[in-house]
């Protein structure tokens, strides 16, 4: 396992970025920092690409806002046949369908990152 892979541990059901191991466990750590935690290395898997969407939106709820992107009017717009946009734009209506406008709004953040990243203009 190479330091920085998102490993999904079944036990705990949390995507984790391996970190080291410790005698017979790994150590992982929660996607956007944390305190790590301990795994049965024989356990893991590497994370699926919607579990490691899933990951970025939760640390994404959970980080300290220093910026105002919730002050943005207009949401970004999925690119078409874009799989990443695509789920990225499914969990902002998932979020806007439960009124959690926190989730809304860091899937806008993720989707805006995504595009500005895959697809520059």
């Amino acid at each position: 396992m190479e330091p920085g892979a998102l490993l999904y541990d079944p036990d705990t059901g949390k995507v984790g970025e391996y970190q080291d191991s410790a005698g017979p466990y790994a150590l992982l750590r929660p996607v956007g920092g944390g305190r790590e935690w301990q795994a049965d290395p024989e356990s893991l898997r590497p994370a699926t690409d919607r579990e490691r969407l899933l990951a970025g939106v939760h640390a994404a709820n959970n980080r300290a806002r220093t910026d105002a992107p919730f002050l943005v009017n207009v949401p970004p717009r999925p690119i078409p046949d874009c799989a990443p946009c695509e789920e990225l734009a499914e969990l902002r209506s998932l979020a806007r369908a439960k009124h959690d406008h926190s989730a809304e709004t860091d899937a806008n953040v993720l989707l805006r990152k995504h595009r500005s990243e895959a697809h520059p203009v």
